[in-house]
């Protein structure tokens, strides 16, 4: 996550770019519980194991969806994940 912020430029706010050595196609994308959940119920994952193998297969799959940046798609996961347990806790529709 720490290497997100640091190397994609994101003019929004989320992510600093400031180390320009490393290009964002370079990143993988990191997964935990959110991501995780998220991925699989959109068929982006098919390992079980949240480990550094499912890291490697969600950025091969996201790469096909823009190869010069595939780790832009992580917030969005997390994001989903994180409001989708939240409204479960809650009950919300």
């Amino acid at each position: 996550m720490y290497l997100r912020w640091m190397v994609r430029r994101d003019y929004h706010g989320v992510d600093l770019g400031i180390w320009k050595n490393i290009d964002p196609s370079q990143l993988i994308c990191p997964v935990d519980v959110h991501v995780a959940r998220i991925a699989k119920q959109l068929n982006l994952l098919q390992r079980k194991p949240i480990d550094w193998q499912a890291a490697l297969e969600l950025t091969a799959f996201l790469r096909t969806l823009d190869k010069a940046d595939p780790v832009k798609y992580d917030f969005a996961l997390f994001g989903t994940g994180v409001m989708e347990n939240k409204s479960q806790i809650y009950k919300i529709n």
